[in-house]
């Protein structure tokens, strides 16, 4: 075999093993992509879209980083006896009007009480899918969060605690609420 036969051989191979490596490379890459897409698209979007509302909005406007950063939950337990409940039908993330007694007992609580805020927990029942129920306890948390604020308090006056798994005392319809805790301010 010539030394000539032997570069050619040296480089079809030496093609191969880049065209692996290349082929390689661009599974992985389009499965990061593919992965990366699915798995924070919404995130981004919802993100991306908050951005661009907070550049568009007046001065003295609340930005989408801020309305973001009060979603945040704490971990605090919650002590003694709640302040007020609202209750909240199956599947539904509503404030009923019902509610309003206990909206305003929570109000009123605050009225002059520095350095206090409200604890929000949202409950559900254990029904249906865990993970869905725990994104609806949260969402019941959010609305009476927003009712709150309509009704005069500032987001930072209101923390959300992680929706809890248990159920109520005893039923179901006892397990899908948001009880309301006036606590130090963390």
């Amino acid at each position: 075999m010539s030394s000539q036969d032997e570069d050619q051989g040296t480089k079809a191979g030496l093609v191969v093993i880049v065209g692996v490596v290349a082929v390689a490379l661009l599974v992985a890459l389009g499965m990061a992509i593919r992965h990366s897409f699915k798995s924070a698209a919404a995130p981004v979007v919802a993100e991306v879209a908050a951005d661009a509302a907070s550049a568009a909005a007046p001065a003295g406007a609340a930005s989408g980083a801020a309305h973001a950063a009060t979603d945040t939950l704490v971990d605090l337990s919650p002590t003694g006896p709640a302040l007020a409940t609202v209750y909240f039908g199956s599947g539904q993330a509503d404030v009923a009007a019902d509610a309003d007694a206990a909206l305003a007992q929570a109000v009123q609580a605050l009225a002059g009480a520095a350095g206090k805020k409200v604890l929000l927990s949202g409950y559900h029942d254990s029904t249906g899918d865990p993970a869905r129920n725990a994104e609806l306890a949260k969402e019941r948390a959010k609305a009476v969060r927003a009712a709150l604020v309509a009704r005069g308090l500032s987001q930072e006056q209101v923390l959300l605690r992680k929706p809890e798994v248990t159920a109520g005392g005893g039923s179901d319809q006892e397990a899908r609420r948001v009880e309301i805790r006036v606590v130090d301010a963390p």
